[in-house]
Order: structure tokens, then C-alpha cells, then sequence
């Protein structure tokens, strides 16, 4: 059974980005907008095909990655799956704050195509896709 992702970006060409990356690694994946239409998705597929990973943005409208990230950590069965945060926030600080927050990994964006699908499989317990993604990685002579 394919993984069920979701992303979560205020920007439709991130989201875009980050879609085409994931399913073209075997992957299905759904979109939010923000924190709040995160959680209301989350909710709604909980009975039915819940989310393995939720790869999310810091800084949206209504709710931030850093509020999303807690208030999935609330909910008892949702809090389970990993969080990967993916930001233009460089700062160490930032990736302490979504560490804090529940966030699993953190990758400054523009992430490279190599590092989500690695991030993300090794999250999942994917080793095949986590294989792949090295091999490309190495491929591309992409220094560690």
C-alpha cells in the first residue's frame, strides 16, 4: 500500500514542487493550504486512509507549521505520523522551534528533490525509496 502524504504550503507552486517530487517516488499525496485545512483533512481521513507523513510549511495564514505541529500532537491518533517541516527559515533557532513543536526532521527550502525523497522515506520506514533516493543523490555527484 502506497504511503498517503500530506503537504501543507501556503504557496501553490511549492505544493506543486513538493507533489511531483513524492509521487513520482511511489507516493500519494493530498494538499493543504494551511495549518487549519491541515487539520480538518487529517480529521477526515483518519477512519478512512489516515496520513503516514505531513511535510509542512512554518509561516501560512491562519495557522502556522509551528501551531499545526502541536495541535496534530493532541489528537491522539494523529499524532502518531512524522512531521517533516520544510522552510525558508535558516536561523537554528528555527529548526529547534519545530523540533519543540513535534516536527520530526527539518530541511530549508528550496529542498532539493534528493534530500525530501530521502527525508521523507526514512521517516516512512520506506527503505526502497530511501535506496533510490541515494542512488540519485550519488548519481548527481551532490556533495553530503
Amino acid at each position: 500500500m502506497k504511503a498517503h502524504i500530506l503537504v501543507i504550503d501556503d504557496a501553490a507552486t511549492v505544493r506543486l514542487y513538493h507533489r511531483k517530487m513524492l509521487t513520482d517516488a511511489g507516493w500519494q499525496v493530498d494538499e493543504a493550504v494551511n495549518g487549519m485545512e491541515a487539520l480538518e483533512k487529517a480529521a477526515n481521513q483518519a477512519l478512512d486512509t489516515p496520513y503516514d507523513l505531513y511535510v509542512c510549511d512554518i509561516n501560512m495564514p491562519r495557522m502556522d507549521g509551528y501551531s499545526f505541529v502541536r495541535e496534530l500532537r493532541r489528537q491522539g491518533e494523529l499524532a502518531q505520523a512524522p512531521v517533516l517541516m520544510v522552510s525558508t527559515e535558516a536561523q537554528a533557532h528555527d529548526a529547534s522551534a519545530a523540533q519543540e513543536a513535534g516536527a520530526n526532521a527539518y530541511l530549508l527550502k528550496p529542498a532539493k528533490p534528493c534530500e525530501l525523497v530521502l527525508t521523507a522515506a526514512l521517516l516512512l520506514g520506506d527503505v526502497a525509496a530511501a535506496r533510490r533516493a541515494a542512488a540519485a543523490h550519488l548519481a548527481l555527484g551532490v556533495p553530503a
